[in-house]
């Protein structure tokens, strides 16, 4: 088989899924994200302080796995239980799996996607770096996103716009090593701040500070979606100390992050969407959900869809 250009944008887990199963089988894959890291919301963030390196897991907390080709996957990349024997941790970080995964693949960093049209045989991908274009074009990113790619007149846009997706604000807070640690992790749906974890409690974390993720809930987090990052910070860590017993003014570091698009709650309810002739393909976890699995499978369907078409473009 003659290997087929594909451009996938998006290097989270679908695209990445998508991607490495395509070169897998021969194909010429340009793997574009806009953002300056990998893995979406398989995310570890660093930090340095005096005492030394520390690290939050700021997106996906764990993954727990029930579907059996992707836990084969995630053993290629180092895992330890938590908070329960039926959930995986990436070591050191959680986007230990994204950069595992990855490795190989023709990636390209900061590099925005801002217009895509179709003109004959090619699509052309374009945006303060240049353009690119190929016969075929895979858009692994949040369903909100695609829309403004393509227009509300494109005949994808009425099941994109079933989708609703919903954001979440995360804080991430550091204390002295000596601190208090009531809990490893706590969920409370009722409260503001829906998850919170000591992310110093993960196997393979540093000892130099107690460290928390925070995830607030989607009220919480559609209410201050637009706040800036230290507002947000502002707002969230009072509450973090309320539900840890611990003070404002000892924190070494306090740090908030947005996700927009964190959660699905309206999923599409199959893997993918693509045009009738099989030339653009549009996917992600809130295809099926709002898990890490999610998005691989996503991906994955993707991939073995255009393998299956390869000869019609």
């Amino acid at each position: 088989m003659n290997a087929t250009n594909v451009i996938v944008v998006g290097a989270g887990l679908a695209g990445i899924s998508c991607a490495r199963e395509l070169v897998r089988s021969g194909f010429s894959v340009a793997l574009l994200d806009k953002g300056r890291g990998i893995g979406g919301r398989m995310a570890t963030r660093r930090v340095t302080l005096d005492a030394g390196t520390i690290s939050f897991d700021h997106g996906a907390q764990y993954l727990p796995v029930t579907d059996g080709d992707f836990a084969q996957v995630i053993r290629a990349a180092s895992w330890q239980a938590w908070p329960s024997a039926d959930a995986l941790v990436g070591v050191p970080g959680m986007s230990s799996l994204p950069r595992t995964l990855a490795g190989g693949l023709n990636i390209s960093q900061k590099v925005e996607v801002t217009g895509l049209e179709q003109d004959g045989g090619s699509w052309h991908l374009t945006g303060p770096a240049g353009e690119i274009t190929a016969p075929r074009v895979v858009l692994a990113i949040p369903a909100p996103q695609v829309m403004r790619l393509l227009g509300d007149a494109h005949p994808l846009s009425d099941a994109l716009s079933s989708v609703v997706m919903s954001p979440c604000l995360t804080l991430m807070a550091a204390f002295p090593a000596e601190s208090r640690r009531p809990f490893s992790h706590r969920l409370d749906p009722g409260h503001p701040l829906v998850w919170v974890a000591q992310d110093s409690s993960k196997p393979g974390r540093s000892t130099a500070a107690v460290t928390w993720v925070a995830q607030a809930g989607p009220e919480f987090s559609a209410m201050h979606l637009e706040e800036t990052p230290q507002a947000i910070a502002a707002l969230m860590l009072p509450l973090l100390c309320d539900v840890i017993g611990a003070e404002a003014d000892k924190v070494l570091h306090a740090q908030a992050h947005r996700w927009r698009y964190a959660h699905a709650s309206q999923p599409l309810g199959r893997p993918f969407l693509r045009t009738r002739a099989g030339s653009l393909y549009v996917g992600g976890d809130w295809c099926l959900g709002s898990r890490a699995e999610h998005a691989w499978q996503s991906g994955q369907a993707i991939a073995r869809d255009i393998i299956r078409h390869a000869d019609v473009v």
